[in-house]
């Protein structure tokens, strides 16, 4: 099991801490390995076969992988990974629990097999190492030409983490949509897991995510015109083609396209960015952690708006629907390859081209310099 040095992954306050402080150990060697592979990606599927055959014949885990990866048509041909493959363990999403029986989490693809990593686990989740083989790869830090490498020294304890904060979100639909979306969001006859009923017959929809929660005008032609509550009290209405929230981890994502600062994920915040907003004032903000927001449509809204959670679980927001986020107590310990200075500053650089620009040339005389001062 996984242990983070000093403690705070359960608890949602604590004291300020150095971020080079947060380190992995382990009280005892891990056991269970979930691999998350990109799917729809051939080029993956050699590292995934080698990842697991390192990790069930070399390292003696047992491997979790979901149910559609081991079921790829071109997996079930090689016939000399059958082995391996029935030893694998599997799941479907939304209706498999494994939250209380993984230690370690591995991602191979981009930074969308990250945050579906994190969708699966609506508690405390394990320790994720992330390898870059995808098309951005922000938040994937390693490099699988080293993995077995990288994976042992991972086992060896001490490595250091990124305590990724996420959102708690929670979405109550009004009661005249109760019985349509009920239906709608059965399958086989289970309700998800993230589906619940309260005492009043809402259907409560509650997330944990990890880059954003964005509320957007949908595929209407009007503006999107929603209230913004921040701790119960109605901070602006949003008028324009809908709001950002996001955790630091997300500040590098769709705010920053929006034109937000990018935050370092240790930064205890939240950030709200407007998206296009019909007003020149209305600039980005950053909220403490902790505070609970709270979207509503506008009562003279024209039209409804839509939400999704990381670019997931896109539904409609009507008339009597609010949305309530607020600083989750689970946030995504991300292992780093060097450190959390070090590798955020990297992805900024190799990912988004930060400050990067042709240098001035340096003056090679005197007598230029006087003439330039002149």
């Amino acid at each position: 099991m996984p242990v983070l040095n000093p403690s705070g992954q359960n608890t949602c306050r604590g004291h300020i801490q150095d971020p080079a402080s947060q380190r992995l150990t382990w009280s005892k060697p891990p056991l269970n390995v979930l691999v998350i592979r990109k799917i729809r990606d051939e080029t993956l599927l050699e590292p995934f076969k080698e990842l697991c055959r390192f990790l069930v014949e070399e390292k003696h885990l047992m491997v979790y992988v979901e149910k559609k990866v081991v079921d790829d048509g071109s997996l079930m041909k090689d016939e000399s990974f059958s082995a391996i493959r029935n030893q694998l363990c599997t799941f479907r999403e939304g209706y498999d629990d494994i939250s209380d029986c993984i230690d370690l989490i591995i991602c191979l693809g981009g930074d969308g097999t990250l945050l579906y990593a994190s969708s699966l686990f609506q508690g405390s989740v394990p320790p994720v190492m992330a390898f870059h083989l995808g098309s951005l790869g922000f938040l994937t830090p390693f490099k699988f030409e080293s993995f077995k490498t990288e994976v042992d020294k991972v086992f060896e304890g001490n490595a250091a983490i990124i305590l990724r904060s996420r959102l708690k979100v929670k979405v109550v639909k009004g009661m005249f949509q109760t019985n349509e979306q009920l239906i709608s969001t059965q399958e086989n006859g289970i309700v998800p897991h993230n589906h619940i009923n309260n005492e009043a017959g809402k259907i409560t929809l509650q997330l944990q995510v990890l880059n954003e929660v964005v509320v957007d005008r949908g595929p209407s032609s009007y503006l999107s015109n929603v209230d913004l509550y921040l701790d119960g009290r109605l901070i602006t209405s949003v008028q324009g083609d809908g709001v950002i929230v996001s955790t630091p981890t997300g500040s590098t994502a769709y705010a920053a396209a929006a034109g937000a600062s990018m935050i370092h994920p240790n930064v205890p915040a939240i950030m709200v960015t407007p998206i296009c907003p019909h007003s020149l004032s209305f600039r980005p903000i950053v909220v403490p952690a902790g505070v609970e927001l709270m979207i509503t449509l506008s009562p003279d809204a024209r039209n409804t708006a839509w939400v999704s959670f990381d670019g997931r679980k896109r539904q409609e927001i009507q008339h009597g629907d609010s949305i309530k986020i607020t600083t989750s107590c689970f946030p995504v310990p991300s292992i780093c390859c060097h450190d959390l200075v070090y590798d955020w500053f990297d992805s900024l650089a190799q990912c988004l081209h930060w400050n990067v620009r042709k240098k001035q040339t340096r003056l090679t005389d005197a007598s230029d310099s006087s003439e330039t001062e002149n």
